[in-house]
């Protein structure tokens, strides 16, 4: 490392040392980027995005924390690798990133969260601990010590009904309950349609930026048996405002004709309003108890 000649006593340094705190962090990217019907190659070192077009653009993958690769899009091997090494995560998505179906797991060079995630789940006092946390953040001055988890289940099976129920009475829409069918979307009321497109949307970006730092998206706390449990977990802390609320806004200015551009423009820009990217790596160690 060389320096610089002294100047006020001190030696300035040619080359600034490198910490874990002056390395990029995942509120420090941009979220995302969402692609369709091109190809992502590589040119001389730099990823490329060739679109159906011939249009080419440039991108810049360091600075990304995720790509949502929409229909039509294709990927070559050498493109991941370096995508890889950049630590930029891969989401595969439906039409407008509506619809979320599988990520890439990023490699991380460092370990240390997801064994600290596996500690904690393993040991049933500690996990029952941050599953109480998650739950004491969305429903606040609810009584919840030597509760189990079934039991704190219960409570929020209850709550998210009232919810659901509260939201319908301040739009003044007609609410018959939470209907999903895997595979038979256009079967829900348009209210459930947006619910089911913003909650997949908010699951591409939560289970990216968990990829990103480290944690694993299938180790929960609450959920359990399905693909993403951790992913479910955090998701929960969001969904009211960008999911629930949403929803049931949205469905009144629909007039009963599911709009999924709407619906994908209104989602983003609560996300960006809610800051949501500084907000998950916070809350992900406030959750699981970190000091």
């Amino acid at each position: 490392m060389s320096e610089l000649p002294v100047k006020d006593g001190a030696a300035q340094r040619l080359l600034i040392k490198i910490t874990r705190d002056t390395l990029p962090q995942v509120k420090d990217k941009y979220p995302f980027v969402y692609l369709e019907r091109g190809r992502l190659e590589i040119d001389d070192s730099s990823i490329k995005w060739i679109d159906c077009d011939g249009n080419v653009v440039r991108l810049p993958v360091a600075m990304l924390n995720c790509l949502l690769l929409g229909p039509g899009t294709t990927v070559t091997h050498e493109a991941v690798k370096v995508m890889s090494a950049s630590n930029c995560g891969l989401c595969w998505v439906g039409e407008d990133s509506l619809i979320f179906f599988a990520a890439g797991q990023t490699p991380t060079s460092d370990t240390r969260n997801f064994r600290r995630q596996m500690l904690l789940s393993a040991d049933p006092d500690k996990s029952l601990k941050v599953a109480a946390r998650m739950f004491k953040r969305r429903f606040p001055g609810e009584k919840l010590e030597n509760k189990t988890l079934h039991q704190l289940m219960g409570m929020e099976g209850l709550r998210v009904r009232q919810l659901y129920e509260k939201k319908a009475i301040k739009y003044k829409v007609g609410w018959k309950g939470r209907q999903f069918t895997p595979g038979k979307f256009e079967m829900g009321d348009v209210t459930n349609r947006i619910l089911t497109s913003a909650n997949a949307a908010l699951y591409g970006i939560i289970c990216s930026a968990v990829h990103s730092m480290g944690y694993s998206p299938h180790i929960g706390f609450i959920h359990s048996g399905s693909p993403l449990p951790f992913v479910y977990d955090m998701a929960d802390l969001y969904k009211e405002e960008l999911s629930i609320d949403l929803a049931f806004s949205l469905t009144v200015n629909m007039a009963g004709s599911y709009d999924r551009h709407k619906t994908a423009t209104e989602f983003r820009r609560r996300v960006i309003d809610m800051d949501l990217l500084a907000c998950i790596g916070p809350d992900i160690e406030e959750m699981l108890g970190k000091q």
